[in-house]
């Protein structure tokens, strides 16, 4: 029987340099998709899951974060004094969300460091791994069938993944090569990173989100001390701790997230294309909205 997933690590600690000025002082996790930050549609997602831990790799210019996460005793007097008793509520739900973690990245580049910098965190528990600025909105969640999935095929890694099989998805995105267990999911014999058109035969391509074995915790720490050897350590990438596993015969699968959509919110226009949909669902903006889009001189 598979562990129960209790733990999670969101990695934000990137700078954020594709959305300066506006970055400067402000997280690119904290942009906001109308009235909340991306950050949060990521920590909602793991509590859907059933995740009780969460914690945030950041670094010294990420205190907006934590400060979303925590109580805002000032404004709940002010929203008090105002009478705005459903404000004070859901303020208050984002603290009580789960129990947060804040650890500050330390280390070389790469998305596998954050990993690295959470294993006391991590412990011996499987976790999952999410950015901070991008997202898939399914229903389920898309930990939701991460952890769906864990539970019935164990297993040392399971990648999300979406079919993408056009041109330029191959120069956007890494995936995985391996043999359907069953009708969208893959057991990968490798990964790929951005391959390129006409190079493999497969469509699953890899996005964010990932649901790791706590052997993964090792594998980050042989992959760094590999780049040590070979003076490269300035950098680390989690697919440099998934390629350990597989050289270990680990079972790593890639699993297709379905009835979802994924959103790249750390590209700038993917971003405000996302803020235009993400409108259009409130029912208060969305007429208004709709008519200002159609009256633009394009």
């Amino acid at each position: 029987m598979a562990q129960k997933v209790r733990k999670a690590v969101i990695a934000a600690a990137g700078f954020g340099t594709r959305f300066l000025p506006a970055t400067k002082a402000m997280p690119k996790e904290m942009l906001p998709l109308v009235d909340k930050p991306i950050i949060q549609y990521a920590v909602e997602e793991l509590v859907s899951a059933g995740i009780e831990d969460i914690a945030i790799v950041t670094g010294w210019h990420k205190r907006n974060i934590e400060d979303h996460f925590d109580y805002p005793f000032e404004l709940e007097k002010r929203l008090e004094e105002a009478g705005k008793h459903d404000k004070i509520e859901e303020v208050r739900r984002i603290a009580e969300m789960a129990n947060f973690h804040y650890i500050r990245q330390k280390g070389p580049y790469g998305n596998g460091v954050p990993i690295w910098n959470a294993r006391s965190f991590i412990g011996d528990e499987p976790f999952l791994y999410l950015w901070a600025d991008d997202f898939i909105d399914a229903t389920p969640t898309r930990s939701q069938q991460l952890v769906a999935a864990y539970e019935q095929f164990g297993g040392s890694a399971i990648l999300s993944s979406i079919r993408l099989s056009r041109d330029v998805d191959y120069k956007r995105y890494g995936y995985a090569i391996g043999k359907e267990v069953r009708p969208g999911l893959l057991k990968a014999d490798k990964t790929i990173e951005k391959p390129g058109p006409g190079v493999i035969d497969s469509d699953y391509a890899i996005v964010s989100g990932f649901l790791f074995g706590p052997e993964m915790v090792p594998a980050i720490s042989e992959a760094l001390q590999r780049r040590a050897a070979s003076g490269s350590a300035n950098e680390l990438y989690y697919v440099e701790g998934l390629n350990i596993l597989l050289e270990q015969l680990k079972d790593v699968y890639a699993l297709e997230i379905k009835g979802g959509k994924y959103y790249d919110c750390g590209d700038k226009l993917e971003y405000l294309k996302t803020v235009v949909e993400f409108g259009l669902r409130h029912d208060d903006l969305r007429d208004d909205l709709k008519e200002y889009l159609r009256g633009l001189s394009l």
